[in-house]
């Protein structure tokens, strides 16, 4: 079971200001947490091959395929602000 004074030097790490009850709720569950954990730690794994997701997963992404670019213009087009060939954008460094 994790000790109060545990919470608040992990609150403190944090940098979190928790109040006395916020304490005691945060000590009851991760002792909950840690207690599970042995209960995990107490399985026989040994013919369990490892697996990094529960599910296999597939890519929904497409593959890449080469396109032509936009032209200069073409991606000039909707900026808001143009000066010739560029994006004007707001100053963020001050002289």
């Amino acid at each position: 079971m994790i000790s109060r004074q545990d919470v608040e030097h992990v609150a403190r790490l944090s940098r979190l200001a928790l109040n006395d009850a916020e304490l005691e709720r945060m000590r009851e569950q991760l002792s909950g947490i840690l207690a599970y954990i042995d209960k995990l730690r107490a399985l026989d794994t040994a013919g369990v091959e490892p697996t990094s997701h529960a599910v296999p997963l597939v890519n929904v992404m497409r593959d890449d395929a080469n396109r032509p670019c936009l032209s200069q213009d073409e991606a000039l087009a909707n900026a808001p602000d143009r000066s010739g060939e560029f994006f004007r954008v707001p100053r963020i460094i001050e002289d």
